[in-house]
């Protein structure tokens, strides 16, 4: 199914500008990082026999049983992030533009860490996609009511890009429940395209213009809703 629905303006305000660092693309080319597992460039999408969703910027493989939720601004109509939802955990992927020589994940940690201070303990890691963050948010339900939310932030430098993975509810602590979420980033590709662009703007993204094979629409009155294909994702749409 698609979901289109506001960003969460609690925890998405905390980083809104702790992944823009300012500065110019170099014109010498930085060494590559690991990625052997994802995610991917473009340039080298593997043939896994994954469906993914054709998003712009970002192309997301799913399984059954998960949602993709595509944040949209409600002003500009544009497509802002992508959230996928399995049980009780979320994660939400926003890739940027980086520079050719150097990754930013580290200044962005550094600033995100910063951010998030003010909110209580911010704990630096070493997981499986290298150097992450987790927290401990107090934010409103959706009754007003104050509760905590576990966050988890992952980085990932790829050429002139690069991936924050955000994870919240069991996902961010519990390794068990972030492994078929952990997947769906390790399968992620990033298409940074060819337009210049300042290291921190984000990628451009839609809604997708093709539904994967395996996925039939269903009538418009319920919303668009489309049953998962095979080995894809679920996905909603809100308008």
């Amino acid at each position: 199914m698609f979901r289109r629905r506001k960003a969460d303006p609690e925890v998405d305000a905390s980083v809104e500008d702790a992944a823009a660092p300012s500065g110019e693309d170099e014109a010498q080319e930085r060494p590559a990082a690991d990625r052997s597992g994802g995610p991917f460039d473009v340039d080298e999408e593997p043939d896994d026999g994954l469906t993914r969703l054709d998003l712009g910027g970002l192309r997301v493989a799913g399984a059954d049983g998960m949602e993709i939720r595509l944040e949209v601004d409600q002003a500009t109509q544009a497509v802002s992030a992508v959230t996928v939802v399995a049980n009780d955990s979320a994660l939400q992927l926003t890739a940027f533009a980086a520079p050719r020589t150097e990754g930013i994940w580290d200044d962005v940690r550094g600033e995100i860490r910063a951010n998030l201070a003010a909110s209580g303990p911010v704990d630096e890691i070493q997981g499986d996609f290298g150097r992450e963050l987790q927290a401990t948010l107090t934010i409103p339900d959706e009754q007003g009511r104050q509760v905590t939310q576990p966050v988890r932030f992952v980085g990932v430098d790829g050429p002139r890009w690069f991936l924050r993975g955000l994870f919240t509810g069991a996902a961010a602590r519990d390794p068990r429940a972030a492994l078929p979420l952990e997947a769906v980033l390790r399968a992620t590709v990033v298409v940074r395209g060819t337009d210049p662009m300042a290291p921190g703007d984000p990628l451009p993204l839609h809604l997708p213009t093709e539904v994967p094979e395996g996925i039939s629409p269903r009538d418009e009155e319920e919303r668009r809703t489309l049953p998962p294909p095979e080995r894809g994702p679920e996905i909603t749409e809100i308008r």
